[in-house]
């Protein structure tokens, strides 16, 4: 994992971030004003992107998740729990995404309400991840089971 920084002109930010986000698997973007100038200073967590054919399985990427009716229950207390209008957060949206995707893995075949609804949330996390969808060749439910699999790993150290 590395840090990248960007100093670039304001209407060159999203481009940036956009082409950065197709090359690596980036954390969120963070955007600062640059000292003495009318630049933005871009700041981003990335890693080397896997490619697709290292996506895990959702065996590996759930082997240590709670029970679904755990999940349900943690996603809808945390909703509760923050003020109407207030950023929920991405652990909320990661592990609301994941539950609706273990939920349409029960489910035969991907066209089901549960697998569209997983799909949606998975695009969440992905925009909160600053992360287009093009980049992952309509992948949104591996990338939530990838992102899942490191958030538990760290979570658990």
């Amino acid at each position: 994992m590395f840090e990248i920084r960007v100093i670039c002109d304001p209407a060159d930010s999203e481009h940036i971030t956009t082409t950065l986000n197709g090359l690596f698997d980036t954390g969120p973007v963070r955007r600062y004003p640059s000292h003495g100038t009318e630049k933005d200073r871009l700041y981003v967590t990335a890693d080397h992107r896997p490619h697709s054919d290292s996506w895990p399985t959702p065996q590996e990427a759930y082997a240590t998740a709670p029970s679904i009716i755990s999940e349900i229950g943690w996603t809808a207390q945390a909703a509760t729990d923050k003020p109407f209008g207030q950023d929920i957060g991405r652990e909320f949206w990661l592990r609301k995404a994941a539950v609706l995707d273990r939920i349409a893995l029960g489910h035969d075949g991907d066209t089901n309400d549960a697998a569209d609804l997983a799909t949606h949330a998975a695009r969440h996390v992905m925009e909160a991840d600053g992360v287009t969808p093009g980049c992952l060749n309509g992948h949104p439910r591996q990338y939530v089971r990838q992102q899942y699999a490191q958030w538990a790993k760290h979570k658990s150290q």
